[in-house]
């Protein structure tokens, strides 16, 4: 729309494109608004849109992914989202830490205040986790949740947990500020659809062999539903490589940011599965410009009962914080905080 547009005239552009079975998704940036029109091509070009007061141009999206394209930001403006004070995304860089899985209410409470003393922006904490092995520990379930909410009562840290079943919908969105999708669900499209109805800010990790493509299509399905509040997460992909579990893909940082308006966040705990690698790849993560890392953090990794050997001690996440703040200067941003 053209900077004169009025909301008259954004509101008759918008009743134009849904009256041929379209769905419209305005983003109203400072001085321009830009209107997704997501349908049938031939219908919407079929509209005349380019005559409509407040019009400036229409522009064809090409890619697969519409309203995650770069294209559709108005004048390349990048997203970014608002939890709690805290924000994601622009000049701002975002800490999530916690440990894998809530183990207990000790556990947890410990790692949430160590965390929070330190200066993390967000706690993480698994109540249902995915396993390979169905005979593994499947989470706490409800009880995690109880003790989640009790560690954001206490530290005032918002809380970032995984839904797995679209059943746990309503019992996770009374805890969790932001809903986390698992590598192995990450193509789990009516759970997706179904996050995106709810409104709550969701990160989307990338499959463990997914294109940048696919990750970009996952966020589609959230951002259809009407839900701008998405973040990528790249986590580390299956590559011929056996030296380490995952490869994490650090280039997938700046190329996500060139195709996408949305941020991007690195799990640096997963590809090394191991704790003496997740500094350096926090580090090269913060310098190339990602919006954000989320880590693992355990206050007896020995102890843990998942992923031990690339939890850092929650004692030594304040250094660990700090080497990361100090990269992501590099890059122009600042650790967000509450406001």
């Amino acid at each position: 729309m053209k900077p004169t547009a009025t909301e008259e005239d954004i509101l008759s552009v918008i009743d134009r494109i849904e009256s041929c079975g379209a769905k419209a998704h305005p983003s109203r940036g400072e001085e321009v608004t830009v209107i997704g029109a997501v349908g049938d091509r031939e219908h919407v070009q079929r509209l005349n849109l380019e005559q409509h007061a407040g019009v400036e141009q229409v522009v064809p999206i090409l890619k697969p992914y519409k309203l995650s394209s770069r294209q559709f930001a108005a004048h390349g403006e990048r997203t970014v989202i608002e939890i709690d004070g805290r924000l994601i995304g622009g000049d701002h860089f975002s800490m999530i830490a916690g440990p894998c899985t809530v183990e207990s209410r000790d556990q947890t409470l410990t790692t949430a205040h160590a965390v929070a003393e330190a200066g993390a922006s967000m706690f993480r904490g698994g109540a249902y986790k995915p396993r390979s092995s169905p005979y593994s520990f499947q989470g706490l379930g409800q009880e995690g949740l109880r003790i989640l909410a009790e560690a954001k009562a206490q530290t005032g840290l918002p809380i970032v947990t995984e839904l797995m079943d679209a059943r746990d919908v309503e019992a996770i969105l009374e805890v969790a500020d932001v809903i986390q999708v698992g590598a192995r669900n990450m193509q789990n499209y009516p759970l997706l659809a179904e996050i995106g109805r709810t409104g709550k800010p969701v990160l989307i990790k990338r499959g463990l062999s997914s294109t940048l493509e696919e990750l970009l299509m996952a966020a589609e399905y959230v951002l259809k539903e009407g839900n701008p509040n998405v973040m990528l997460c790249e986590r580390g992909i299956r590559t011929f490589e056996t030296a380490y579990r995952f490869t994490l893909d650090i280039m997938a940082i700046p190329m996500l940011k060139e195709l996408s308006h949305l941020p991007v966040i690195v799990d640096p705990s997963h590809a090394p599965g191991r704790r003496d690698m997740v500094l350096p790849l926090s580090l090269a993560a913060a310098a190339a410009g990602a919006d954000g890392i989320i880590v693992e953090v355990h206050p007896n990794p020995e102890e843990a009962i998942c992923d031990g050997p690339q939890q850092i001690y929650s004692d030594a996440f304040g250094a660990y914080l700090e080497q990361v703040e100090r990269a992501a200067a590099v890059a122009g941003k600042v650790l967000s905080a509450a406001a």
